[in-house]
């Protein structure tokens, strides 16, 4: 068979049956041979490619399985990098296959040539250039394992146009093995024991978790860890909907954003617990004040995280699943009472400063959490809620109730505007028996906004909030706040949202009263297809608590 027949045979092999992606010149081998497989793989056609990688990530993140994305050489290829930029960063599998011109005119400055391999070198797992049939099925292959395997992450097979064209003899294997690569590394036994009696003879010891427990399908052996050992447990973004937001142990959001007590006890506790995260600047804010006082346990995947950042006492480098199976048996029973009321009190200055006033609002302007707060009401909590980036970003992260794992999409590292909207399409896809909404804020909606032709096309039963505030809301809140409210290029003059979405075809909604807030948002969840409510909420409100940039955690604000 030819190149772009064997692609297909291997997709197929693979167990794909869903791929995004957006034809061109040097991919049409490849779409013609999918072509006679309409009924074995669905192709979902983006409006950009921007739009088919962040939704490969969306059905990936909620899925569990790699999003596949086609694009084309040229401009077509260039437009993946973002999105594969934004999946390295939160580690999601994502495998790119990406045409280019014929083998004879690499480096000539061809029609719609660039140097994907180059360009995307920093900002994937791996990558390869196919220039010979012959090279595709070892490629692919290897292309799938990386992805999926350890950490796992982005990669690109950039195949030549005649590679498509040329005929071989097609046979292949799945890749289970790569000289070199150990993408899960074996605990270390003495480590788990020293991690073990640290945490045993801990007063105040606290747990930082975060997507390596959803990627290592850790929920139910990390939800025994806490609960035998009674240790409060605090979540990066990424790692939201591991565990139970009403769990009485999870004490709520790491962050720049985040909770207070969270953020605030950082500093007082004795034995720190990181699990699955990457202590990233805006978990640890200012690293010179950064839990001085604590020795340091650091369970992780990947060796190029430990140290990194923060020093640790003990590092076990391992898988989480793994390593927490080994450290039940051998952490005692206990329960943390007194430090547990230092949460609690925390939460309760917290709730009265800041959190009554959000989702209760004594104004007439309607805030961002009390949309939340009504649209946990309607969803129970058993909703995918795919948020987009900005102020809209963090109160869904801070509000959203979530009663099972991957139920939080957003773009946790990279902090990729335009992510939501197409991410939501392929997450629908990737767990189409659940609800799916996107929360998205004015801008970041209007950078994809043409992926709602994806929705009209696919008849993807995504819900879409779009919470209006006709700012971009958290540059102007800084702006505000540090640059004495020199709001410079911040306000936006939107277009009429309803008519845009009606060119669509999806049927929307425009509330500005907050007497028709919960009737709106009831039609929004319980209408048998895709939907569109624009909320409009007040154009200067803040999201507090907040650590200011350069601080370090225990200087967080509540106002």
């Amino acid at each position: 068979m030819n190149g772009a027949e064997a692609v297909v045979q291997i997709l197929l092999q693979e167990g794909v049956d869903i791929a995004f992606g957006y034809p061109g010149g040097a991919i049409m081998p490849v779409y013609d041979a999918l072509y006679d497989y309409q009924e074995n793989i669905h192709h979902v056609l983006a409006r950009h490619e921007q739009g088919a990688i962040h939704a490969a990530q969306g059905y990936a993140r909620a899925s569990g399985k790699p999003g596949v994305c086609l694009a084309t050489s040229g401009p077509g290829a260039t437009n993946l990098i973002t999105g594969i930029a934004d999946a390295q960063i939160d580690s999601t599998p994502v495998v790119c296959i990406t045409g280019q011109v014929a083998s004879p005119f690499l480096g000539s400055d061809a029609f719609q040539e660039t140097d994907v391999i180059g360009i995307s070198m920093p900002v994937t797992k791996w990558n390869y250039q196919v220039t010979r049939a012959e090279e595709i099925p070892g490629a692919l292959a290897k292309a799938f394992f990386i992805a999926r395997s350890g950490r796992p992450g982005p990669v690109l097979v950039d195949i030549t146009k005649d590679a498509q064209f040329e005929e071989f003899n097609f046979s292949y294997e799945p890749c289970t093995f790569i000289r070199s690569y150990t993408p899960i590394p074996k605990p270390d036994l003495q480590k788990i024991k020293e991690a073990a009696e640290l945490i045993n003879s801990a007063q105040r010891p606290y747990i930082l978790f975060g997507q390596g427990v959803i990627l290592a399908k850790a929920e139910a052996e990390f939800k025994s860890f806490i609960e035998k050992t009674g240790i409060p447990s605090a979540w990066t973004i990424m790692g939201l909907s591991a565990l139970e937001t009403d769990h009485p142990l999870n004490v709520g959001m790491l962050g720049m954003h985040g909770n207070y007590g969270p953020n605030l006890l950082t500093n007082e506790c004795d034995v720190l617990i990181a699990i699955g995260m990457r202590f990233d600047d805006r978990v640890t804010g200012n690293l010179a004040t950064y839990a001085k006082q604590a020795k340091v346990i650091h369970i992780e995947i990947d060796p190029a995280e430990i140290d990194k950042n923060v020093k640790t006492d003990i590092a076990v480098l391992g898988d989480a699943k793994e390593v927490l199976t080994e450290l039940i048996d051998l952490v005692k029973p206990n329960t943390h009472t007194k430090w547990l009321q230092r949460f609690e009190e925390c939460a309760k200055m917290e709730h009265e400063k800041v959190i009554q006033n959000e989702l209760h609002p004594d104004t007439d302007i309607l805030s961002m959490g009390e949309v939340i707060r009504i649209l946990n009401d309607k969803t129970g909590g058993d909703a995918i809620i795919v948020s987009d980036v900005g102020q809209h970003q963090m109160v869904a992260c801070r509000y959203a109730q979530f009663k099972q794992s991957k139920s939080n999409i957003t773009s946790g590292g990279l902090g990729t505007m335009g992510f939501g909207l197409p991410a939501a399409i392929g997450a629908k896809l990737g767990a189409q028996n659940r609800t799916v909404i996107a929360v998205l804020g004015d801008g970041g909606f209007q950078m994809t906004m043409q992926e709602l032709a994806t929705i009209y096309q696919t008849q993807a039963k995504v819900k879409v909030l779009l919470l209006n505030n006709e700012f971009l809301g958290m540059v102007r809140q800084w702006q505000q706040l540090f640059f004495d409210k020199r709001y410079s290029s911040t306000e936006m003059i939107n277009p009429d949202f309803q008519q845009v979405v009606k060119g669509f075809h999806i049927p929307t909604k425009k509330v500005t009263e907050r007497e028709l807030l919960e009737e709106a948002i009831e039609e929004f969840i319980n209408f048998d297809g895709a939907y569109f409510l624009e909320v409009m909420v007040g154009k200067e409100n803040n999201v507090f608590p907040m650590v200011p940039s350069g601080a370090g955690v225990a200087e967080i604000r509540l106002e």
